[in-house]
């Protein structure tokens, strides 16, 4: 593993870098030199030069800039959005970009949600909430630009680690609870707090994001309640299922307390494969505590997960919990600023003279070919190692293989795999779209893969899930890579392992 990444990604001679917006970049990697003749040496720095100039043509043919921001790699997508890997071409600063196409939001009557969301993500300025920096658009386009947040989700950290550590677990309960408050402190419900939409930082400090069901006192019907009934089921709390209203707030913190039996027991305390038996348990609030949890967690877990809500305790009897007081630090809030929301409607206008510039070229000339700085932040932090090393993925809803095989040879048999698989494949330049039913719930899914070149003859391979669920996605990911076969490169500790278990 090491002997590889030094040859392909430790350093890069003078020659051999460039720049871009400003910032240094490696255009090629340092190549080990061989002894051959004269004609044979002129021959290959000929060949050397020649796909260095390409793959500097090619890095500014497919580079986009959407007003100040260098857009790069996708590194999330859903139904109606996709999110971006950006740098700030004026600060240096990486972000995350969201991209909405207009027409899809016009055409699905998505207009009123897609301005909440934006409105919401203005008024909570809370250190354990994903920021908003700004809104921008297009003709076509709005752009949301957030907190670029590199630690994953909190959900991969469970599915990789197991259960925490109860000390661990309450930690991150703390910055749940004060990010929530907060939230509600400002008219905000989200409706939809799980593991998967609370991601980490560097530091490993808990971030809430994916404010798209959330709800705002306007919402609410003249009974004072909100009647819409949303969320994941497993997280959903017993009178959202009732159908006669609910209070958000109080609804919030039932979900809150399913993450925190969550993350202290590994696994979920409503958990049925059919919807009834599922909400019949809910309902009925028919569950039971693992028996390593201590006395002072049940107490509080069985208080939280109380199914009438008039009995259910409040975030304020929380923060009086014994069990919650122990190790509890006040977070440390933002200055106040003034919240102008007047722009949110700027994005749906069409004046021109409100519109970024989107600078794109759609010539491909092949993979995109990630930069240094795009390497380090895919392997969060300076270790590069886990970038390479399969088994160190964190089994999320993005995960990525390395290969040596040309690229068209990896398009070629990932589309075979996958079509055997019996998906339907959308295939354009080197990204990929995989959707069709998997596993034996008959379950959608929905997954999308880019071949991206490294360094010369390396390649990486990055696939995300763009629907459905997140544990299905695990065994789709682990049933491709084992099908790929040999595309998929192992280092020779890798192979050990392989050949051993056989």
């Amino acid at each position: 593993m090491k002997s590889l990444l030094s040859n392909h990604v430790k350093e890069a001679p003078r020659h051999a870098r460039g720049r871009q917006g400003g910032k240094a970049f490696i255009v090629d990697a340092r190549r080990r030199p061989i002894t051959c003749s004269k004609g044979a040496r002129q021959k290959k720095r000929a060949h050397i030069s020649e796909t260095r100039r390409n793959k500097e043509l090619r890095l500014a043919m497919v580079m986009r800039k959407v007003g100040k921001y260098e857009v790069g790699r996708t590194i999330g997508e859903g139904t109606f959005a996709k999110v971006k890997f950006a740098q700030n071409s004026e600060t240096g600063e990486s972000v995350a970009m969201k991209i909405l196409d207009k027409e899809a939001i016009l055409k699905h009557k998505m207009v009123d949600q897609i301005k909440r969301e934006i409105s919401i993500m203005k008024l909570v300025r809370h250190p354990h909430v994903v920021r908003l920096h700004e809104v921008l658009a297009s003709r076509t386009k709005i752009y949301i630009i957030l907190e670029f947040v590199t630690g994953g989700e909190l959900f991969d950290k469970i599915v990789h680690q197991g259960r925490l550590s109860e000390n661990e677990a309450r930690r991150y309960f703390h910055q749940l609870i004060d990010a929530v408050d907060y939230c509600h402190s400002k008219g905000v419900c989200h409706r939809d707090l799980k593991p998967e939409n609370l991601l980490l930082d560097s530091q490993g400090n808990l971030k809430i994001s994916d404010f798209g069901l959330s709800a705002l006192p306007q919402q609410t019907r003249a009974d004072g309640l909100l009647h819409t009934t949303c969320g994941t089921p497993n997280y959903v709390a017993p009178e959202v299922l009732s159908n006669k209203g609910y209070t958000g707030a109080v609804a919030d913190i039932w979900s809150c307390g399913v993450i925190c039996y969550v993350l202290m027991a590994g696994f979920l305390p409503f958990d049925e494969p059919d919807l009834a038996t599922l909400y019949r348990k809910v309902n009925a609030a028919e569950f039971s505590c693992p028996t390593w949890f201590s006395p002072g967690a049940k107490s509080l877990i069985y208080k939280i997960l109380e199914p009438d809500p008039q009995k259910r305790i409040s975030i304020p009897g929380i923060r009086n919990d014994e069990w919650f007081k122990k190790n509890y630090t006040l977070v440390r809030l933002y200055e106040d600023e003034d919240i102008n929301l007047d722009d949110i409607q700027a994005v749906f206008d069409d004046s021109e003279e409100k519109f970024v510039n989107d600078q794109r070229d759609s010539v491909d000339l092949g993979p995109y070919t990630m930069n240094a700085f795009e390497l380090i932040t895919l392997s969060q932090g300076f270790n590069l190692s886990a970038l390479f090393d399969r088994r160190q993925d964190h089994v999320k809803r993005q995960t990525r293989y390395i290969s040596r095989c040309p690229a068209k040879q990896i398009m070629t048999k990932m589309e075979a795999v996958a079509k055997k698989m019996g998906f339907n494949v959308q295939t354009r330049g080197y990204k990929m779209r995989l959707e069709g039913t998997w596993s034996e719930r008959g379950s959608e899914l929905a997954v999308a893969m880019e071949v991206f070149e490294v360094a010369p003859s390396l390649y990486l391979v990055e696939v995300r899930k763009a629907a459905g669920d997140t544990l299905d996605y695990h065994k789709f990911y682990k049933s491709l890579c084992s099908d790929l076969g040999d595309v998929v490169w192992k280092s020779a500790e890798e192979t050990h392992h392989s050949d051993s278990a056989k």
